[in-house]
């Protein structure tokens, strides 16, 4: 793998306060990236911060948000903007699953709304300081369960039904999409958009709400997962490798590009999902 040092440029990492996030901000810092992590805890934020920072020496920048409350997603884009003269990277890392349905602040169905809509609002907020960098680039933090994902136009919300592996594996497929679409959008712009899957990483993940699998079988399988420095591996590599300057709309995992299903291979449906999301997020695109 061909890393580029990353020093003088900066990095947003979502959900970077644990896991596959706080692995990627310190991978990135040790490349000698000024870091910028978001996360809900102010303990938690502030000690994962300092962390950074003792073992690299490098600036390291919090921000406290829930990224499942439009409004907060939008103060935090504000306040990034305030405090960050330059974003050179955003890896949107922050992601979950629950096994039974949820509401947000906004009405929306949790899971659509933090692994998708809030990376989706998030990128437009700050697309214009993006623009502004030297070759930016956009990582959004996928998963292989986009292969078993259906977008339901007719229910993206699963309010007929709801199962929290479909609407995860959804979610996950809607980030794909959202990637290949991004690129297209930004194509000739010097902002590239990729897609990652970590691999299936030892993390909590999930525990928050955890399904009847995930208790019987994480336990199990917990020795054969990868370790959080290696699931953020790829994510690193995307954000920083020199050969991938210039590389948009790919789907990454082990760190080599990789064929992502067909279904995220669509157009047609990344556009029509572009829109609706435009339209859960309340804006025009």
């Amino acid at each position: 793998m061909t890393v580029a040092s990353m020093t003088g440029r900066t990095v947003l990492v979502t959900g970077g306060t644990g896991g596959i996030g706080r692995a990627t901000a310190l991978g990135l810092a040790r490349l000698g990236a000024n870091v910028a992590i978001t996360g809900r805890d102010a303990t938690r934020a502030e000690h994962t911060a300092s962390e950074i920072r003792s073992e690299t020496g490098a600036q390291v920048d919090v921000f406290l948000a829930d990224l499942s409350a439009q409004a907060q997603v939008r103060r935090l884009a504000e306040e990034v903007l305030r405090r960050l003269p330059r974003i050179d990277v955003l890896v949107n890392n922050v992601g979950g699953y629950w096994n039974t349905r949820h509401l947000t602040v906004d009405g929306l169905e949790r899971t659509i709304a933090v692994n998708h809509l809030a990376p989706f609002l998030l990128t437009d907020l700050l697309l214009a300081r993006l623009r502004q960098g030297d070759h930016a680039r956009v990582v959004t933090v996928a998963s292989h369960a986009h292969a078993q994902g259906r977008i339901d136009f007719d229910d993206l919300q699963s309010e007929r039904a709801y199962s929290g592996a479909r609407a995860y594996n959804q979610s996950k497929l809607a980030n794909v999409l959202f990637s290949y679409e991004l690129a297209r959008r930004l194509r000739g712009s010097g902002v590239t958009a990729n897609a990652v899957h970590p691999g299936v990483v030892n993390t909590s993940f999930g525990l928050e709400d955890p399904g009847r699998t995930q208790r019987l079988l994480v336990p199990v399988l917990r020795p054969f997962m990868k370790s959080t420095r290696r699931g953020a591996s790829t994510s690193i590599h995307v954000a920083s490798a020199r050969q991938l300057q210039g590389v948009t709309g790919r789907y990454f995992t082990n760190s080599r590009p990789r064929r992502s299903s067909a279904r995220s291979r669509d157009q047609e449906a990344a556009a029509r999902l572009w829109h609706a999301s435009a339209g859960l997020v309340r804006y025009q695109t």
